[in-house]
């Protein structure tokens, strides 16, 4: 099988808090299995990732701590790099967007879409705070809610009331930097036209799927963003942080943190050049039209590495004689929650990457999370789960049976792998049994099917239990050797391949494996045969999982905090049962959603109910994107009085849950059998 050049990458963290598991799950843990497993079969792989550490996000947590931004990224670049390292991650580069080449890759592309003159500039008007003479965005105004009073409420949304409103509308605004009240003032800002490439796009798209199968909910995010008609989007922002705008006479504007993070790929891959020696070894991958370029991530990100990144790449190769390689995939999972909620830093509600490897070893987390994936559908980890998995799967079966045939070789042949004689029917099924399992988790790697390839793999060593079994080499010994020995010899060739199938999924325990083994990896492809020389030493069995006793477990599930009943505590004004009776629920189907211009909170809905369509408004951005909620069946409020926001009227208002996590809410979604316009009892 000829070699192939490999780029893949990972959705770049942010820098402005600790990686936790569900972030394993969706872009980092798939990541590395697959490029563990590329390296094994030989081929050419190059695997960057990064910081992203750019944006207001940034910014507001300098802020609350009374530090730099500076001081921030450095803290949690650090932090999850080492984070990464201990959970076995084989970055080839783990760099970070503020360094400068970077900033000079990202203001080359702007600089190019600039001079070519395919950038909009657009006015608008923003609050400026004169004390300090900058522009403020939406998270750097507080002031009074026009609704209910609040004193505390920002400038477009009261997290007391949760009213929505136009920011001109928020009595006695005050900026968050200085106190002082903000004005109004034009600003500018270039646009990058995301809608001359729709057509390009689309192609791009359906062709990539008819060769290469992309993932059912990858396609569904684009096409729902398609048929919403992309737009223009904005590119540059009123900040001090980030990438400067590369213009004379422009000053305080930086380029918006989605258009040059994506960039950081590129970026990344320069400074592994740099670190390398090599300074032309990024163009080998990048522009290289036989690279094959997987982008890793979770389905938050979808549409950034499915449309506005390959629409940046296309606008630069129309411009440019060096062409940029565009994702062949774009393998998206969808999220891992945590005992059955989101995960919440506001809620102390999880565990980080960093706390759970301290008190765990890696490749339990590893095993637990690789088998859970969430490739079609949001999945849980559980701590019961984590340890029925460590207990049962790997101690239990993997474990069990690598000591058993160890221990028995030490025993009975002198530590040493023993001669093979003659097979019986049972030695050559499960050799044939043998062959077939590297190649078959293989081919459920490459189509990105992790978790029914790890499955795969635990099915061997749950093979190779069954075959010491029904062996039996404790009667053998006594009364055919030979027998005996091919037991116990093909029995050592089924823990090679699993220490080598393995690799990918819990590299630390094949490490010690091939150690006790006294031999060597070889190719993926070589897997599954009879690798070992007969006759080689083995060295002493090491025990390769300790169970996780039940007190231990309670301890960590004791940590949580109980949400649940500390919400049931909260005082509530009561109301009368015909006052709740005035209130109409209806449940409709949304057929239409899009982003409220100016609003980083609002989407503008189209709902269907049956015998009459409504306009609503609802602050559920920061929730969910667009194209996910076309064809939800929801519950809204049908009697209330219509509203203006941001200068566009909502006839009604969807019900959703607050999750406790800071602008996150879950809409409360009607079962499909359930018909429009039916009145909620």
């Amino acid at each position: 099988m000829a070699r192939e050049k490999v780029l893949v990458t990972s959705a770049l963290p942010y820098a402005n808090g600790n990686i936790h598991l569900g972030h394993l799950s969706g872009a980092y843990l798939p990541a590395d299995i697959y490029v563990r497993y590329k390296r094994l079969n030989g081929d050419d792989v190059v695997y960057v990732c990064g910081s992203d550490e750019h944006g207001v996000p940034i910014t507001v947590t300098a802020d609350k701590e009374k530090i730099t931004p500076k001081e921030v990224v450095d803290k949690f670049h650090e932090a999850n790099k080492k984070a990464f390292q201990n959970f076995g991650m084989t970055f080839d580069v783990y760099s970070r967007t503020s360094i400068p080449v970077h900033h000079s890759t990202a203001q080359e592309f702007f600089k190019c879409f600039y001079d070519q003159g395919l950038l909009v500039e657009k006015k608008s008007m923003q609050f400026f705070d004169e004390k300090v003479n900058k522009f403020l965005p939406d998270r750097y105004v507080e002031g009074t809610c026009p609704k209910c009073g609040n004193e505390e409420a920002r400038s477009d949304e009261c997290e007391k009331c949760g009213s929505l409103y136009d920011p001109t509308e928020l009595k006695n605004p005050k900026s968050k930097m200085t106190g002082e009240t903000p004005v109004w003032k034009e600003t500018s800002h270039w646009y990058f036209p995301l809608g001359k490439f729709q057509e390009r796009l689309e192609k791009y798209v359906n062709e990539m799927d008819a060769n290469y199968k992309w993932k059912d909910n990858v396609l569904q995010y684009c096409r729902g963003w398609f048929n919403e008609v992309l737009k223009d989007r904005a590119i540059t922002r009123d900040l001090d942080w980030g990438v400067k705008v590369p213009l004379e006479d422009v000053q305080n504007k930086v380029l918006y943190v989605w258009f040059e993070a994506v960039l950081g790929y590129i970026s990344a891959a320069k400074e592994l050049s740099e670190l390398r020696g090599e300074p032309e070894l990024w163009k080998k991958y990048w522009q290289d039209k036989y690279t094959k370029y997987i982008a890793f991530i979770g389905k938050d990100n979808v549409v950034f590495h499915t449309i506005i990144f390959p629409a940046i790449l296309m606008a630069w190769n129309d411009a440019n004689e060096t062409k940029y390689c565009l994702p062949q995939n774009v393998p998206a999972n969808e999220f891992l929650n945590f005992e059955g909620k989101k995960f919440s830093k506001s809620r102390g509600w999880g565990i980080d990457v960093r706390e759970f490897l301290e008190l765990f070893p890696a490749d339990t987390l590893r095993y637990t999370l690789g088998a859970n994936l969430p490739e079609g559908k949001d999945t849980d980890f559980f701590w019961k789960e984590f340890q029925s998995r460590t207990n049962g799967e790997l101690a239990d079966i993997l474990g069990n049976f690598v000591n058993r045939t160890f221990t028995f070789a030490h025993k009975h042949f002198e530590g040493k792998v023993p001669l093979r004689g003659t097979l019986a029917k049972i030695d050559e099924d499960i050799l044939e049994y043998l062959k077939e399992v590297p190649v078959k988790a293989a081919e459920l790697i490459e189509r990105y099917k992790i978790k029914d390839a790890i499955f795969e793999m635990m099915n061997l060593a749950r093979a190779g239990n069954k075959y010491f079994n029904d062996s039996e080499p404790w009667k053998s010994s006594k009364t055919n050797k030979e027998q005996c020995a091919s037991t116990i010899n093909i029995c050592l060739n089924i823990i090679y391949t699993l220490a080598e199938i393995f690799e990918p999924v819990i590299p630390f325990t094949s490490a010690k494996i091939f150690d006790m083994l006294n031999a060597k990896p070889t190719q993926w492809l070589n897997s599954g045969k009879t690798n070992l020389v007969e006759g080689n030493i083995l060295n002493e069995p090491q025990i390769l999982f300790a169970k996780l006793e039940d007190k231990i477990i309670e301890e960590q599930i004791n940590k949580l905090p109980q949400v649940i009943d500390l919400a049931a505590t909260e005082a509530v004004e009561e109301i009368t049962i015909d006052e709740f009776k005035r209130v109409k629920l209806k449940v409709g189907k949304i057929i239409a959603a899009e982003n409220v211009k100016k609003s980083d909170r609002l989407l503008k809905l189209q709902i269907d109910l049956g015998t009459e369509k409504r306009q609503l408004v609802a602050g559920i951005a920061k929730s969910y994107n667009p194209e996910d909620l076309i064809g939800k069946k929801i519950l809204m409020v049908a009697n209330l009085k219509p509203a203006k926001l941001f200068g566009i009227e909502s006839q009604g208002m969807v019900l959703a849950l607050d999750t406790h996590e800071e602008g996150k809410v879950r809409l409360i979604e009607i079962d499909e059998a359930i018909e429009l316009g039916k009145t909620a009892k």
